[in-house]
């Protein structure tokens, strides 16, 4: 009896077991599952570099609204409310409802946009919109309007718009959107929210050169901030690589050695674009009389805040179904980079601004801002199939070989003249001793 009892349970078990489990698919089905535009950092992509993924000022969303390090700027969020609500013609209380009233009615999906967020009600869950929301668009407008000389430091601007590109840090857009269309459009019908968050995201961009906003017009169906940056960095026509596998590497200093110069690349229709041009010589024979191919990269300056913003943006690439450039840019970025004399290299070129105070630290950076990360898509695949069909050909490859055994130091410099001087002085000596006098 024991023993049919036993599987009578067993029964039970497998028959709750998938009672459960068709459930989660009738979920699915009824759209009552969607994807999660904001979630914490997976853990072996955080546990890389934790400092680029943890807000240092302000906590935006619910995410780290406990975070003790951060509830200063709780308080400071009052006076930015207040600033706000007093710019406006309507009584606070009016304009607080109409926010209230929109954010309400799209709690559930705000609830749906987290992922692991802490159980809140929905008063303090709005509570927490509304007033983020407030927030970053008094701050905004300040500086949108004044400036940092009127109210902000740089140093601080530089930091808080720094918080909110991160990942774990970030609100859903239409929240936004929805906060400055009972606010800060009442002032002014013609402000664009897209336009002035461009502006403060300026103040972290670690490339050289504007945002061009007319790739991503005034469209508001960005997930969230970091969403906007990112598209932000995208070609005006984006669209899925077909490589499955990355080309053959070469470093800076191997590809200058055969006769690559690189070069700065301002393309203002897409802020990553590198460019393999051979300057009309289409022999490579003619790198020996100093037509070299020319690649032209994005002048990126790299300091405490590149990493971060780097970093945030290949995550949200990784775990969202977005174009993944900027993962390909790093990747590339990290071929060209092996050791610091590459980034000597670079930085010699005008194409790297390296203000980590070794050509060390910022080589490690490159090395490693692609480790743990899925390759899944290549945008440069031309131009380095280019160079490495360049880099292989005779003259180049051995041009290299040539600079890498005797130019590659003083000494090797000074050896080769005196191997030269001597091979010289003995065809002289010989020339004589064999000339009849």
């Amino acid at each position: 009896m024991e023993n049919v009892d036993v599987e009578l349970g067993d029964v039970d078990n497998i028959r709750d077991t998938v009672h459960i489990l068709l459930g989660c698919v009738q979920k699915v089905l009824n759209g009552k599952v969607q994807f999660s535009p904001i979630y914490m950092a997976p853990t072996r992509l955080r546990n890389l570099s934790p400092n680029s993924f943890n807000p240092r000022v302000v906590s935006i969303g619910p995410l780290h609204k406990e975070d003790k390090s951060l509830q200063i700027t709780e308080g400071e969020k009052y006076t930015y409310l207040h600033d706000l609500l007093s710019r406006l013609d309507s009584p606070p209380e009016q304009t607080l409802k109409a926010c209230a009233k929109k954010v309400n009615a799209s709690i559930d999906r705000i609830r749906a946009c987290y992922n692991g967020m802490k159980t809140y009600s929905d008063v303090d869950l709005a509570k927490i919109m509304v007033m983020d929301a407030c927030f970053i668009l008094e701050f905004i407008f300040k500086l949108f309007r004044y400036g940092t000389s009127i109210t902000y430091n740089r140093l601080f601007v530089r930091s808080v718009a720094l918080d909110l590109v991160l990942i774990e840090n970030q609100m859903p857009f239409f929240v936004l959107q929805d906060i400055f269309e009972c606010t800060i459009l009442k002032m002014d019908p013609e402000a664009s929210l897209t336009t002035m968050l461009s502006y403060l995201l300026e103040y972290i961009n670690p490339f050289s050169g504007n945002f061009n906003i007319e790739n991503i017009g005034q469209e508001t169906t960005h997930d969230h901030i970091l969403g906007l940056l990112h598209k932000l960095y995208l070609p005006s026509h984006p669209k899925p690589s077909n490589v499955s596998s990355l080309p053959i590497a070469h470093s800076a200093l191997e590809l200058y050695r055969a006769g690559v110069k690189f070069q700065p690349n301002r393309n203002m229709t897409w802020p990553l674009a590198m460019d393999l041009k051979f300057c009309n010589c289409k022999h490579p024979i003619f790198s020996l009389f100093g037509a070299k191919p020319n690649l032209s990269i994005p002048v990126i300056c790299i300091n405490d805040v590149t990493e971060v913003v780097l970093r945030n943006l290949i995550v949200y690439e990784q775990y969202t179904p977005v174009y993944n450039y900027v993962t390909s840019y790093a990747m590339a970025m990290n071929m060209l980079v092996d050791t610091p004399v590459d980034i000597c290299k670079l930085v010699e070129s005008k194409v790297v601004i390296n203000h980590l105070g070794s050509n060390e630290k910022a080589a490690k950076m490159m090395n490693t801002i692609c480790k743990e990360v899925t390759f899944q898509d290549f945008y440069y695949t031309e131009q380095w199939e280019n160079m490495d069909r360049y880099y292989n050909g005779y003259f180049p490859r051995n041009l290299a070989k040539l600079k890498r055994y005797y130019f590659s130091g003083p000494w090797h410099v000074i050896v080769l003249v005196g191997g030269i001087l001597m091979f010289a002085i003995t065809v002289v000596q010989t020339i004589f001793t064999i000339k009849p006098t």
